[in-house]
């Protein structure tokens, strides 16, 4: 007789069905036990008593009926909200989002702690800092830090799988310790991931965004730092030292070379390459050069898409610089499409596209489709929160 648990057991086929039923009721919204049925090819019988064991476990709750047809009227079913909470937060040089969803992805609360990365008072209180930042949302959303099953947190850099060092983010100083990842972990009594900030954004493109269609695409992040996510066969490339798609210290012609690996740290710029070119501060320091003054680069845009003449110059200027870095990307890894996102793309919008798409002709052999984002809010907030619920319900939904 097989042991418990093993493949083809009555125990694990259960499972099984428990999760493609969960996954589906994630995927459809409320369902009748008719239609979960079709869906999942399990007879009547079947799905009735998986939804009596699923509702006693307290992951799917009643939801009223199916009225306006003929004959009696069918129970609905859905996911029990309550089964499960997250924690997704986005670290930037200004401070920390956090946000608290429930595990249907319906967001409960957030909250936002100012605090400027590089200041003396801010680089031993990380830890502080990320707990005021998910209490305050848990506070929010009516809940407490137990409620809590899942955090991640998207960051400029990239976590170190070989030492779980964040690297080359030499503008969060307070972020560098060897045992950042476990002490947050121990903070927030959650299970933590850190990832970096443009693959989650690559990860919100692919469930809400332009690329929910595309197994190859890279991901281009023009703010005030610059990098790529590439992904390709649907997996997300990281590199050996989590550094694939650190195209902002890419040299190019006309950018000042980034030197010194990991002494740049007093350089929080980087020091050169391609974000030298088209990372916010280089957009504005580009409008400036043609008479339009701004304080940001989506004001700079802005002002440059209705201004003749002086807005048309720094436009034309800023795409032949993206297309030129983003002729690099295309020639190595051939994506099927590329995504424009960050602060400078949304500004710069469709005019923008159409003057990078227009000055990649004849740079790279390849020819993808270039779009801009469509996520709609913080796309790191976005992809973080994809990523803490994907994880839970891996746990959560697993009734072996």
């Amino acid at each position: 007789m097989a042991a418990s648990g093993t493949p083809g057991t009555p125990r694990v086929l259960r499972a099984m069905n428990d999760r493609a039923a969960l996954e589906l009721l994630v995927a459809h919204g409320p369902l009748t036990r008719t239609r979960l049925g079709e869906l999942t090819g399990l007879s009547k019988p079947t799905a009735s008593q998986l939804l009596t064991r699923l509702e006693a476990a307290g992951l799917v709750r009643t939801t009223g009926n199916v009225t306006g047809r003929p004959g009696p009227n069918a129970q609905l079913y859905e996911i029990n909200p309550a089964a499960a909470h997250v924690a997704a937060l986005a670290v930037d040089q200004e401070g920390i989002t956090a946000a608290v969803a429930d595990i249907t992805g319906q967001v409960l609360g957030e909250h936002r702690v100012n605090a400027e990365a590089t200041a003396e008072s801010v680089r031993n209180r990380t830890g502080e800092l990320v707990a005021e930042a998910v209490d305050g949302a848990l506070a929010a959303a009516g809940l407490a830090r137990d409620d809590l099953r899942q955090t991640v947190i998207g960051t400029p850099g990239a976590l170190d799988p070989r030492t779980g060092v964040l690297r080359y983010a030499p503008h969060l100083p307070g972020w560098q310790s060897r045992t950042m990842r476990d002490e947050l972990a121990e903070v927030l009594g959650t299970p933590l991931v850190i990832e970096n900030d443009v693959n989650l954004a690559a990860v919100a493109e692919q469930h809400h965004g332009t690329a929910q269609d595309f197994d190859d695409f890279a991901l281009v992040w023009a703010d005030e730092g610059v990098g790529a996510a590439i992904v390709l066969g649907g997996t997300l490339l990281r590199g050996a030292t989590g550094g694939a798609g650190e195209i902002g210290y890419m040299p190019l012609p006309g950018a000042p070379l980034a030197r010194g690996g990991d002494d740049s740290a007093a350089r929080p710029d980087g020091g050169g390459g391609f974000q030298k070119l088209v990372g916010s501060p280089a957009v504005v320091e580009l409008a400036r050069e043609h008479g339009i003054q701004a304080p940001t680069a989506t004001k700079a845009l802005a002002s440059a898409l209705r201004t003749p003449g002086a807005g048309d110059a720094v436009l034309t200027e800023l795409a032949r610089r993206l297309a030129t870095g983003l002729a690099s990307v295309v020639a190595v890894v051939d994506p099927e499409l590329v995504v424009l996102s960050g602060q400078v793309a949304q500004a710069g919008g469709e005019r923008l596209r159409e003057l990078v798409e227009a000055e990649m002709t004849g740079l790279a052999l390849p020819r993808p489709q270039l779009r801009i984002s469509a996520v709609e809010g913080d796309p790191i907030l976005i992809g973080a929160l994809q990523t803490a619920l994907a994880d839970a319900r891996h746990t959560v939904f697993d009734t072996a």
